[in-house]
């Protein structure tokens, strides 16, 4: 090794730094070779510091040295100790979902300040100016609009380069995030879904919990061949609350609402729903619609932009950006969501099927939920602005898919089917029903004959919805060892004994 220094030699005496004095045995110098412009130090023998060379004018010197072995109390100890040590705790980064959603807002109202600014700019400049401009950019116009054309090509590109394919229908679809990120945003939602719910939580030893942790063990163990369903720990979790809702969270955490243990009739319909959310979680739709909404929300950042810098008043601009979103919703997010929420049905009623559950009972719920909010005159909305299909045409388009899911069902060896069709059943209630409930409100016109003025339409009552919903058949032997039976007096689920494996017992209440 050899170290080219400046001007360390004086006329007459040597003077080395303090550097190489505390560091490095310094000894005497020796001859060097020159040939030509190149200048070479030796190695004396029994050396084994570095070859320092020195230039004084046109003079050079080389230095054998030799390294010091006397190093510092702190830094011998530090290298010559052995055992363990300890590093700082590694800090995990937060999920790019909960990223994109903290700095959504933030984009926007950057978008916002930014039109406003060039408006106010554009405002501001005298008229020479702004014509000058406008030549400018008409000059240059070919190459602004090429510019914008290469964008747009980087833009193709990268989503191009994030295309997916679904794992169960084979759709190509549009995955900016990862399952990887959604898994770690779904571990913090969950907890917070935990902490909210805490005071709600039924406990395991409840029968309405039992039930939907039997059904979802049913469905995980006649899916156990789908790799997205064995390689997922599902929990459940039941919540009082009245809401007709459930969700499954990425991570397997399962959420049923007791409204939505009241709204359905037997086994199977829960089976059916559940087997619905699940396949929301299985085909990654949170991650692919999130995808889909940033990629939008990006593209609406440039227009919003734009409407903020056209628009002469604020006023105008605000009424732009409520359209912009609106028009957003309608034509990308909502149709976007509703295409979800029908490939979920589709395969959710697949898993149903394999699970052996009675699939003509789907098209019944969606029937029964469409009359429910008929009696309590909830309002609902067009499909047009919903993010899901109405109950007309989910009940319709689950219908048409009830021949194929017999057929999957039929492949599983699963037991025969009682002949009385839900179907047909619920129709005929409904129609008995109507009859009865005209019948009614023609003799109570018969017994008052003055006209009402503004009188009421009839209304049916409120327990009509269980008049409506199919009874349960008689069952065969085989069917009571696999399915469960609706006990209609306190309108809650309950199982055969015999439905699961001895190993999987119901959990004692505490006293």
């Amino acid at each position: 090794m050899a170290l080219l220094l400046g001007n360390f030699l004086s006329k007459k005496r040597l003077v080395l730094p303090a550097f190489l004095k505390q560091n490095f045995q310094i000894s005497q110098p020796h001859h060097v070779s020159r040939q030509q412009s190149f200048v070479t130090c030796h190695r004396l023998p029994n050396r084994i510091g570095p070859v320092l060379l020195w230039r004084n004018g046109s003079r050079y010197i080389c230095f054998n040295t030799v390294v010091r072995r006397t190093p510092s109390r702190d830094t011998a100890g530090a290298f010559t100790r052995c055992g363990p040590f300890h590093t700082s705790a590694s800090r995990r980064a937060l999920p790019a979902p909960l990223v994109w959603m903290v700095l959504k807002p933030l984009q926007k109202l950057m978008a916002i300040i930014l039109g406003r600014s060039i408006r106010k700019w554009w405002v501001a400049l005298p008229d020479n100016r702004r014509q000058l401009l406008r030549e400018w950019m008409w000059h240059r116009r070919w190459r602004l609009v090429a510019g914008a054309g290469l964008g747009l090509v980087i833009m193709a590109i990268l989503l191009l380069t994030h295309l997916d394919e679904s794992p169960l229908t084979g759709r190509t679809r549009l995955l900016v995030f990862s399952k990887e990120n959604y898994m770690e945003l779904a571990a913090l939602v969950s907890q917070e879904y935990m902490e909210e719910f805490a005071e709600l939580m039924l406990p395991e030893c409840d029968p309405r919990h039992q039930v939907v942790e039997r059904v979802i063990q049913h469905l995980v163990q006649r899916n156990k061949d789908i790799p997205e369903v064995s390689e997922i720990d599902w929990t459940v979790h039941v919540v009082q609350d009245p809401k007709v809702n459930a969700f499954v969270l990425s991570n397997g955490k399962v959420f049923v609402f007791t409204g939505m243990l009241d709204a359905v009739t037997d086994v199977h319909q829960l089976t059916i729903v559940l087997g619905h959310e699940m396949a929301h979680a299985l085909l990654g739709h949170s991650a692919e619609q999130a995808s889909l909404s940033h990629v939008v929300d990006l593209l609406s950042l440039i227009l919003l932009t734009a409407i903020w810098a056209i628009c002469p008043r604020d006023s105008l601009a605000l009424l732009g950006h409520w359209a912009q979103e609106k028009l957003t919703q309608l034509m990308f997010n909502h149709p976007y969501s509703r295409k979800l929420e029908a490939e979920a049905d589709e395969v959710g009623l697949q898993l149903a099927a394999k699970a052996c559950a009675d699939v003509r009972a789907g098209p019944v719920f969606w029937q029964q939920m469409e009359m429910r909010d008929r009696l309590t005159g909830e309002l609902e909305l067009p499909q047009w602005l919903s993010t899901h299909p109405s109950h007309k045409n989910r009940y319709t388009q689950m219908d048409r898919l009830i021949p194929q899911a017999l057929e999957l069902r039929a492949s599983c060896v699963c037991p025969p089917l009682p002949e009385a069709d839900p179907r047909v059943v619920f129709s005929v209630s409904v129609h008995i029903l109507l009859e009865n409930a005209k019948k009614q409100t023609k003799a109570q016109s018969e017994r008052e004959p003055k006209p009402r003025s503004h009188s009421p339409a009839p209304s049916l009552p409120t327990a009509a919805i269980t008049a409506l919903t199919p009874q349960p058949t008689a069952l065969t032997s085989d069917q009571e060892n696999k399915m469960s039976v609706l006990d209609n007096s306190s309108t809650s689920l309950v199982l055969t004994p015999d439905e699961t494996d001895s190993s999987d017992q119901k959990v004692p209440c505490p006293s």
